[in-house]
C-alpha cells in the first residue's frame, strides 16, 4: 500500500512539472511555433507562394511564438513594409485581435503604402487597420498587447527622419498594455559599427540600449535567425547574402 501511495505521489508530482512547463508566468499556456492559431496562420492559404517561399529563412512561426501571440491580442505592427508578417500576425490573433499596421506617409506623395492591398483584402484578413504616424506622436485606439517590428527598425535611424529614437520607442511604451511586449528584430551590423543606412544594418547592443532607455525591460533574445556566416559587411540586398543575413531577435516587456 505505501509502495503504491509513493507511486501515485511521484505521478501527482511529474504531472504538475509538466503543468508548469505549459504554462507562461501570468498563468496562460505558453504559445510555441506548434500553438494551434501559428501553425493555422502559417498554413494560411491567402498568403502568396513568395511569402512561402521565404519561410525557410525567415521562421515566422518561430518568430510568431516568440511573440507570445494569442488569439485575440492587439498588436501594432511598425513599419510592416509588404506584409509578410502582418498576414501571419493577422491570422494569429484571429476574428477576435487587431493588428494595427503603424507607418509613416509615403516619401513620394499619393503613392500607396505596401501593404496596401492587404488592407483592401478584407475578405480573407478585415482585422487590420493603418495608423498613420511620423514618429513624433502616435495614436492608436486601443492599449496594445503587442508591439512588431521585423527589418525594419533601422529605417527610424535614416538620414532625415530626424527622430529622437528614444522618444520613438516611449511612445511605442506609451501604447502598450502593462506587461505588453515589444519585439525588434532586424540586421545585425558588422563588429564595431552601430548603424549603416546604406546597408540596412544595426547593432544588438544599440537597439537594447535604447529601448531600455524608454523604460522597457529586457526579457530575452532568439537565436533562431542568427547566421555567422554572415560578417555585417555587405548591404542586406547582396545577392550572396539576401535573405539570409544574420539577424537578431530581441523582446522587451512594460512593466
Amino acid at each position: 500500500m505505501r509502495k503504491n501511495l509513493m507511486m501515485s505521489l511521484a505521478v501527482v508530482a511529474l504531472l504538475g512539472v509538466a503543468a508548469c512547463e505549459t504554462m507562461s508566468g501570468g498563468g496562460e499556456t505558453a504559445v510555441t511555433a506548434s500553438s494551434a492559431n501559428i501553425v493555422a496562420a502559417v498554413a494560411d492559404p491567402a498568403r502568396p507562394q513568395a511569402d512561402k517561399d521565404r519561410d525557410a529563412n525567415r521562421k515566422p512561426a518561430d518568430m510568431t511564438a516568440f511573440g507570445e501571440v494569442r488569439p485575440g491580442d492587439k498588436v501594432g505592427e511598425l513599419v510592416p513594409g509588404a506584409g509578410y508578417m502582418t498576414r501571419v500576425l493577422s491570422k494569429s490573433v484571429g476574428p477576435s485581435g487587431h493588428v494595427y499596421l503603424i507607418n509613416s506617409p509615403p516619401r513620394q506623395a499619393g503613392t500607396p503604402q505596401a501593404f496596401q492591398p492587404l488592407l483592401d483584402d478584407k475578405a480573407n484578413y478585415p482585422n487590420l487597420s493603418f495608423v498613420l504616424s511620423d514618429f513624433k506622436t502616435l495614436s492608436v485606439p486601443e492599449p496594445l498587447d503587442l508591439v512588431w517590428t521585423s527589418q525594419n527598425y533601422h529605417d527610424l535611424h535614416n538620414p532625415g527622419r530626424n527622430l529622437d529614437i528614444v522618444a520613438v520607442n516611449k511612445l511605442i511604451y506609451n501604447a502598450l498594455k502593462p506587461g505588453g511586449i515589444y519585439v525588434v528584430l532586424d540586421h545585425q551590423t558588422a563588429k564595431g559599427v552601430e548603424f549603416s543606412a546604406d546597408l540596412h544594418r544595426i547593432d544588438e547592443a544599440k537597439v537594447k540600449s535604447e529601448v531600455e532607455a524608454a523604460g522597457f525591460k529586457y526579457v530575452g533574445s532568439s537565436a533562431v535567425l542568427r547566421n555567422p556566416a554572415d560578417d555585417g559587411t555587405k548591404a542586406i540586398f547582396d545577392t550572396s547574402i539576401r535573405g539570409k543575413t544574420d539577424q537578431f531577435i530581441l523582446k522587451f516587456r512594460k512593466p
